[in-house]
């Protein structure tokens, strides 16, 4: 069974035992986390399609880790103005492990 989960923006397609990095959640290691955000859930032809989301099904998962990603390195300049500007970031992430989707 599988089901298409939405959270942070983004859209997720999940399995039982999948680990999957999302957006931060303001959860520690450890911790159950449940999406209920769910649009399309089932298998094979018994698939439910929500609009938008569809009624009573969720998605029960742990928390592996909070993190953040590898640097980003944004660089500005203007040719011939002696403007330089050098700027990083690291995005902050949760790896989540998928327990059960309940429909």
């Amino acid at each position: 069974m599988y089901a298409v989960i939405e959270t942070g923006g983004k859209q997720y397609r999940v399995q039982e035992g999948d680990e999957i990095s999302v957006e931060k959640l303001g959860a520690e290691a450890g911790e159950e986390v449940v999406f209920d955000k769910v649009l399309v859930a089932g298998e094979g032809a018994d698939v439910k399609i929500g609009a938008p989301y569809v009624e009573g099904a969720s998605v029960k998962s742990t928390v592996v880790e909070n993190g953040k990603g590898q640097k980003v390195i944004i660089y500005k300049y203007k040719a011939k103005k002696d403007y330089r500007k050098k700027q990083g970031h690291r995005q902050p992430y949760t790896t989540v492990k998928i327990d059960s989707i309940v429909l």
